[in-house]
């Protein structure tokens, strides 16, 4: 997994931005209207997810959409995978005992 993912990620207005991306594509003013945020604000925001490989832009006549990525989260999707199976078994332990606790079967 690239630490430049979490990096971006890591910052509240940047997450934001990926939260409305999600939805559809959009110019950076559009963006930056819905966030409240100033239109340089926006661009440094739009600048730090697509050195991480999180968006791309297509520009279109004078406008510039931004677009997400898909190839970054399936990465991240897989990444989370093993903590996610790792976690699961921990939880399907913890139900048996706690089923052995109720007494409503034996642990295998």
């Amino acid at each position: 997994m690239n630490a430049q993912t979490f990096n971006a990620l890591a910052e509240p207005n940047r997450l934001d931005i990926v939260d409305l991306l999600l939805e559809e594509p959009l110019p950076v003013g559009e963006i930056a209207d819905k966030l409240k945020l100033n239109q340089p604000q926006t661009s440094k925001h739009l600048r730090v997810l697509s050195e991480a490989g999180l968006v791309e832009v297509q520009p279109i006549a004078n406008r510039r959409i931004y677009k997400l990525r898909p190839e970054p989260f399936q990465e991240l999707d897989s990444w989370l995978d093993s903590y996610r199976r790792m976690w699961e078994a921990r939880m399907d332990r913890l139900d048996d005992y706690l089923n052995v606790l109720q007494g409503k079967k034996p642990l295998n």
